[in-house]
């Protein structure tokens, strides 16, 4: 039987940058690395530089939400970050979410609407 690998803090995952398709991405967070945006071939380049203006920042995937394939810029609490997600359709949209410091952001999501709170952002994607 396989062992699960060990669940690491966020943060803590290693970049994992080994090439990987669309269809290759898993449908559930990874507990034991993070995909970097560099390694999906079908990248587009708005997501590649969705992390430019927060400086040296890493960008990894989560997870799919409904349509949506979602990729966090900068660490996972208690700084600058930028949720990107992209849509699994033929256009690509690009729905974003800003993350600040102590907690606050701003993002528009799939329906559209601005949010202010990532949990309805991320409702948006699933429900449109």
């Amino acid at each position: 039987m396989k062992e699960k690998p060990t669940a690491l803090p966020a943060d803590d995952r290693p970049f994992d940058y080994t090439p990987i398709h669309t269809w290759e991405l898993p449908d559930t967070p990874l507990r034991d690395k993070n995909i970097a945006a560099q390694a999906w071939l079908e990248a587009p380049k708005e997501l590649l530089t969705s992390g430019d203006d927060l400086g040296s920042v890493k960008i990894a995937y989560k997870r799919r939400i409904g349509n949506w394939l979602l990729w966090r810029a900068g660490p996972a609490r208690h700084s600058d970050a930028r949720y990107t997600a992209v849509s699994l359709d033929d256009e690509q949209a690009i729905c974003t979410f800003r993350l600040f410091p102590d907690g606050t952001g701003n993002g528009i999501g799939g329906d559209g609407k601005k949010h202010e709170n990532f949990r309805t952002w991320k409702i948006s994607l699933k429900n449109c």
